[in-house]
């Protein structure tokens, strides 16, 4: 071998190495910042349209997310378009929309959307007068008010954004759901509420308000979440009481006397089948007594220390299943046992049927709103940390 294809061989240090550059844009998803130098990809460019089909359905993927509709979208549509579904992507702009004339389902889901537009742009008010049903859930919307332009809506997600009032509702007569949660209301303003005649759920979950107000015209409401909020009563239920039958209002400040006023929980409510209470201050359960309809109550994480907190429950002979745990009295060594002594009629203590487990001693999610994967995998962490410092103190008592 000769000197010089040995030397051949020899890496040349002073010569830059070749770089892969690799499709890794789509890690950087959900920085506003960093999706200006992203790729614009329509969404022809991402999926196959027929436009014959009355449904497109586009869920993001690594790598292939739309970031552009384009003016003109809609020539690329079937006009008998149905269902228009375009779930975790990058739009920040809602456009090109005007030419589905029939479009009944609208969800933009997950997205960059800044403002609610191009709704009723097209020949009749297309597609606002048709649509049924809007989700726009996990986007950065300011402002709600042009819902108004789609007055036969039955259900509106506005879930997750940047509202801080309610806007465009009063006219929305046929809505019967209503998910606001997790936004910056701070007001359950009653004059957009007026118009809501046939609602029957509302999710105001993790927002600022300090009152439950504005629920006169609500005579349908069946469900009602309040959770997470800065409440420290239950008031202003009177024209629900016939109807209501899920009550949400975990982790808020509520104390006994604010579980006690005469337009709240004080009345007789004879459908009210599910009560969250958890993570409020209650020390006992005696403003409760009087809801003989109530089948769950939940109140998990409250000043109840001792069981004859909850011996007002042994009237409550419908109820079934309860969950007690983070309150003082859970630390008894005896505590599921003197549970089912004082209310027999119990199938369920916590996360355990009585008798066998129903979630391997996890706590179960109480009903409400459906949760991302991201949310879920944080909420069942959460809840196994509070699990296993619970056991801790409760063998740290049993030592003394």
């Amino acid at each position: 071998m000769t000197q010089e294809s040995e030397e051949e061989k020899q890496p040349d240090e002073t010569k830059p190495t070749a770089r892969v550059d690799l499709p890794l844009e789509w890690t950087q998803l959900g920085k506003p910042e960093e999706n200006k130098q992203l790729p614009i990809r329509y969404p022809e460019e991402v999926t196959d349209i027929d436009p014959e089909d009355d449904e497109l359905i586009v869920v993001g993927t690594a790598g292939m997310k739309i970031t552009n509709l384009g003016p003109d979208f809609h020539t690329r549509l079937n006009p008998q378009l149905k269902q228009l579904i375009l779930r975790s992507h990058v739009i920040r702009k809602m456009e090109g929309l005007q030419g589905l004339r029939q479009l009944e389902l609208l969800e933009l889901y997950d997205n960059q959307v800044e403002a609610l537009q191009c709704l009723d742009e097209g020949p009749e008010g297309a597609p606002g007068m048709t649509l049924k049903t809007l989700d726009m859930s996990y986007n950065v919307i300011r402002d709600m008010s042009p819902v108004q332009v789609c007055p036969n809506l039955v259900d509106l997600y506005l879930a997750n954004n940047k509202l801080k009032t309610m806007a465009g509702l009063k006219g929305l007569h046929h809505l019967r759901k209503l998910d606001l949660g997790a936004n910056r209301i701070r007001v359950m303003d009653g004059d957009e509420l007026s118009g809501l005649v046939n609602l029957e759920e509302l999710w105001l979950g993790k927002n600022k308000i300090e009152r439950i107000e504005g629920l006169e015209a609500l005579k349908k409401l069946r469900r009602l979440d309040v959770q997470s909020n800065r409440l420290t009563c239950v008031e202003n239920l009177q024209s629900q009481q016939e109807t209501l039958e899920e009550l949400y209002l975990a982790h808020n400040a509520i104390d006994n006397a604010g579980a006690s006023q005469p337009t709240g929980l004080a009345l007789t409510f004879p459908n009210l089948s599910v009560l969250d209470l958890n993570r409020n201050q209650l020390t006992s359960t005696d403003p409760l007594v009087h809801i003989k309809s109530l089948d769950e109550l939940w109140i998990s994480g409250n000043l109840i220390a001792s069981f004859d907190d909850v011996q007002s429950l042994t009237e409550l002979d419908a109820l079934s299943t309860i969950y007690l745990e983070y309150n003082e009295c859970q630390k008894d060594p005896l505590y599921r046992k003197k549970l089912q002594e004082l209310m027999p009629n119990l199938k369920q203590i916590d996360a355990d049927l009585i008798g066998g487990l129903a979630s391997h001693g996890l706590p179960s999610a109480p009903r409400g709103p459906a949760l991302t994967e991201e949310e879920r995998l944080q909420q069942l962490q959460e809840q196994i940390i509070e699990r296993a410092r619970a056991e801790t103190e409760r063998k740290g008592g049993l030592k003394k």
